[in-house]
């Protein structure tokens, strides 16, 4: 069992700075919310947030950063070494970046800092014995290998036309209801894939690498097991079965692959000269990687609510989740003897 080592949202400490309750998006609440939710499913692309940097990278990929389709008619290293190399060199740009601005050159001091603690750590229970060489190592060699493997996959199946995709130019409104589609089913299937990854013996033998990070920083979203990244990325298999543009599955890609350098970065937002410049990680997954058995999905869907496993960052969230816990763990040793 993992040691819960965090501090306490319920000690007064003043660089833990989230007020509860955590608020999930207006779209599935009832009575219906309808400008409320318009609001909250289309300001994320009209506004600076990692879903729009995503967007842009995807759009460059597409347009600059690909070989001709004729070339990946073939599996062949030529194409699919390049492909890995751009890939680690966003994720060294977006989680390096993030690190090298909160926690290397700490260019935003505590400020909106979830956890009060400064370093990351050096432990035995990492990999090299420190958490941020792992996370490292565990991101690139594996992370980076199951997003290029799934990339490559996708253009050699475009590539002979095995896979249905759809033109911007022909089919725009399919394109934009995509956008709007996309967060929602991303949502859905990351709380669906975690409460597996959360069954005992997955935990144990594959989701446990993630969960050694409680103390997180940028490099710890993506560092999994291999076999907890095949699962958590074949969110995009989708695309391969319904059409869509290329440019959606890469923004589907590069949200499920760099997105959480952003969520699990520990700042609630980024600032310049204490101005918020985008948001960063969210408090709801910042209580998982504290308690573990709540808030399994995102703050996308509700589904964490509807189910009875959010925790909301009140002081009675934390004992009932706390006792949920207990006797989860208790049930799982009576169940084992």
């Amino acid at each position: 069992m993992i040691q819960d080592e965090s501090p306490s949202i319920n000690k007064p400490d003043k660089t833990w700075n989230h007020k509860a309750p955590v608020i999930f998006s207006p779209v599935f609440d009832w009575p219906p919310k309808p400008l409320d939710a318009l609001n909250s499913l289309t300001k994320k692309w009209v506004t600076v947030t990692r879903n729009t940097l995503f967007l842009i990278m995807a759009a460059c990929t597409y347009n600059y950063f690909l070989p001709q389709l004729s070339d990946m008619k073939t599996l062949s290293l030529d194409w699919i070494l390049p492909m890995f190399l751009r890939n680690a060199a966003f994720l060294v740009l977006v989680a390096g970046g993030l690190h090298l601005f909160f926690f290397t050159l700490r260019m935003q001091g505590k400020k909106l800092k979830f956890d009060k603690r400064k370093e990351l750590e050096k432990s035995k229970k990492f990999t090299f014995r420190n958490q941020l060489h792992d996370n490292i190592f565990w991101s690139i060699v594996g992370g980076v290998s199951v997003w290029t493997c799934y990339e490559a996959l996708y253009f050699w199946a475009v590539a002979n036309e095995v896979v249905p995709t759809l033109s911007f130019s022909e089919h725009p409104v399919a394109f934009f209801a995509w956008l709007v589609i996309l967060p929602v089913y991303a949502s859905s299937h990351f709380y669906w894939i975690h409460r597996l990854l959360h069954w005992p013996p997955l935990f144990q033998r594959v989701h446990r690498l993630h969960h050694l990070n409680i103390h997180i920083g940028p490099w710890s979203g993506l560092s999994m097991h291999p076999v907890e990244q095949v699962i958590y990325m074949s969110s995009v298999l989708i695309h391969f079965v319904i059409a869509s543009h290329p440019v959606i599955f890469l923004l589907q890609l590069y949200t499920r692959c760099m997105g959480p350098a952003f969520s699990h970065s520990g700042f609630e937002k980024l600032l310049v000269k204490d101005k918020s410049i985008t948001d960063s990680a969210d408090f709801h997954h910042q209580l998982h990687h504290k308690y573990f058995e709540c808030n399994y999905g995102t703050l996308d869907t509700p589904w964490d609510r509807w189910f009875g496993s959010v925790h909301d960052g009140s002081d009675e969230a934390t004992k009932r989740v706390q006792e949920r816990r207990r006797m989860m763990y208790k049930n799982r040793k009576q169940n084992v003897s």
